[in-house]
């Protein structure tokens, strides 16, 4: 079995590394529903296996660019004290059904939501850019605000189902900054906060016992390799065609979630 999660990790690891984020999103179904892992397990594994595969992958994707420092420090205000708090939540969930059910529903809507955020970037930044002078203005003054709140909003989601830091994050940050997120800039960002996100979510995870380790080992095997393989793939050719395909297998896998 262990060859199975090694190709499931090589798989996201490479999707990960050709579009940038989203491809991401796809392990904690997989470990669910293709595996037959426990819901808990498979969102504090894949915590860890996306802190691990992003940090490598941030390294060799040459196409990121420079992060925006600050907006990663005011997503990190909201998120990281979020992600503490959903952790200690969590923990006091005694009752194993409510809180499996509450993971895989969780899990199942945002992999659609994620799905439509893949499809949308383009239409997100547009409508953004359509503010008058006077809004823009005032919407200027309170992006600070907005973008804590929004961090708050990945925290929780994040430490929930595991996913929400790539192609959710990635959607925000196009409708809070419509003209400072270049194409390279936007990738970086999104991904430098999503590092340690998740590894705080992780250690609530780890806390908890809803960590696999043999199976993460599995996992990276799989994708290092992977993701290194994908990002030098995407300075070669045009990933375009990925993200539909990507969207089309999340919204599936959500739905299948949902009626699981």
């Amino acid at each position: 079995m262990d060859w199975v999660h090694g190709l499931s990790g090589f798989l996201v690891g490479a999707l990960v590394g050709m579009t940038g984020v989203g491809g991401g999103s796809l392990m904690a179904p997989i470990l669910i529903l293709l595996l037959g892992v426990s819901a808990p397990t498979a969102v504090g594994t894949d915590l860890w296996f996306a802190a691990i595969t992003k940090t490598v992958g941030s390294g060799v994707h040459h196409s990121l660019g420079q992060p925006d420092w600050q907006v990663v420090r005011r997503l990190a205000y909201g998120s990281i004290p979020a992600s503490i708090v959903t952790s200690l939540v969590l923990s006091q969930m005694d009752m194993d059904p409510i809180k499996r059910g509450l993971i895989v529903n969780a899990l199942g809507l945002l992999l659609i939501v994620t799905a439509i955020a893949t499809l949308g970037w383009g239409k997100i930044q547009q409508y953004a850019m359509r503010f008058d002078p006077d809004s823009a203005t005032a919407y200027t003054r309170r992006q600070p605000a907005f973008t804590v709140a929004a961090g708050v909003v990945l925290g929780v989601l994040v430490t929930l189902t595991s996913i929400g830091a790539g192609a959710l994050g990635a959607a925000m940050l196009i409708a809070l900054y419509p003209l400072r997120m270049t194409a390279k800039r936007l990738v970086g960002t999104d991904i430098v906060h999503a590092v340690p996100l998740t590894v705080v979510a992780g250690l609530g995870h780890l806390w908890m016992g809803n960590v696999d380790f043999p199976l993460l080992g599995s996992l990276l095997v799989g994708s290092i390799p992977g993701i290194i393989i994908g990002s030098l793939l995407a300075t070669r050719f045009a990933s375009g065609w990925i993200r539909p395909v990507l969207a089309v297998v999340l919204a599936i896998s959500g739905i299948k979630m949902l009626l699981n």
